[in-house]
């Protein structure tokens, strides 16, 4: 039973605001307590009453909620991840953006959907993370933590090298644009692009995509999740580009990247009659075919 519920939002376009809007109206009819996360600035449409309470740090707040409401697309999905990874509470995406692959609660769906949660009709899915570790603290005060994928990039037009290492044992060098190191959750994301593999969400491998390789023999390469990554970079610029999810940073080819899976896994919720396979087939007309 849903007590108290956390909504985060990035946008301030009109579905964005009545998403959120929507949202609230149907928890107040439901007595259910709601956290809105507040920024400086921002504006909110809603109604106002003892269930509302507003918050700018999930850590400061005297109860920590049941479940916790991403409105927007998948970039904001990617952002509140950051926000509550850390305090294991499930994170479901309500969907006003364009994909919607993990935000896969419609807006026009937000009343069943609500009902829903609130007798506990739905699955949670443990999602891993990866992280990089070296060079620590790479993005200062936002962490380093990719739900989606960890990327290696040229910086200008000259492709790079670079030389990855697997538990201390020299795996290849790829001459490209670069590489994803991407999660089970992103290979639907720029793996899928590159022509990576497929996994389902609960998968805990980690693959490696070249990004245009300079080799028809190169291909994609699905690793255990237990892996230790080291990328060593070379090139004839001065810097490569190193981002995780929807940051970035530009680092020296002296710098090393090392990447592992996180130690704490993200929990998402799958609504009843929804599943992975049928959001591949919807949201991305897998084997979509004039014969079936």
């Amino acid at each position: 039973m849903l007590e108290r519920v956390a909504i985060y939002s990035k946008d301030n376009n009109l579905k964005t605001k009545e998403g959120v809007s929507k949202l609230v109206n149907e928890f107040c009819k439901r007595g259910i307590k709601i956290l809105i996360h507040q920024r400086s600035g921002d504006s909110f449409i809603g109604p106002v009453g003892e269930l509302i309470e507003r918050f700018s740090d999930l850590s400061a707040v005297s109860g920590f909620p049941d479940l916790v409401l991403s409105v927007g697309g998948d970039g904001t999905f990617l952002e509140t991840v950051l926000k509550v990874k850390d305090f294991g509470i499930p994170v479901a995406g309500v969907n006003t953006g364009r994909m919607g692959f993990l935000a896969n609660i419609s807006t026009e769906e937000i009343s069943r959907s609500i009902d829903m949660l609130c007798q506990g009709e739905y699955e949670i899915i443990e999602r891993c993370l990866l992280e990089i570790t070296q060079p620590a603290g790479l993005f200062e005060e936002k962490s380093s933590s990719a739900l989606n994928e960890i990327t290696i990039q040229k910086a200008d037009f000259s492709m790079i090298t670079i030389n990855v290492y697997v538990n201390g044992t020299y795996l290849n060098t790829y001459w490209s644009d670069g590489l994803i190191i991407s999660t089970a959750t992103g290979s639907t994301a720029y793996n899928l692009s590159v022509g990576g593999p497929i996994l389902s969400p609960e998968d805990e491998s980690i693959i490696i995509s070249p990004i245009s390789p300079h080799n028809l023999t190169i291909r994609p390469i699905i690793l255990s999740g237990e892996s230790r990554l080291k990328m060593v970079m070379e090139g004839r610029s001065d810097e490569y580009l190193a981002t995780c999810d929807f940051r970035s940073k530009r680092l020296p080819f002296s710098q090393e990247i090392h990447i592992v899976k996180a130690p704490l896994k993200l929990k998402t919720v799958m609504l009843n009659g929804l599943d992975f396979f049928s959001t591949l087939r919807n949201k991305l007309m897998w084997g979509a075919d004039r014969r079936n």
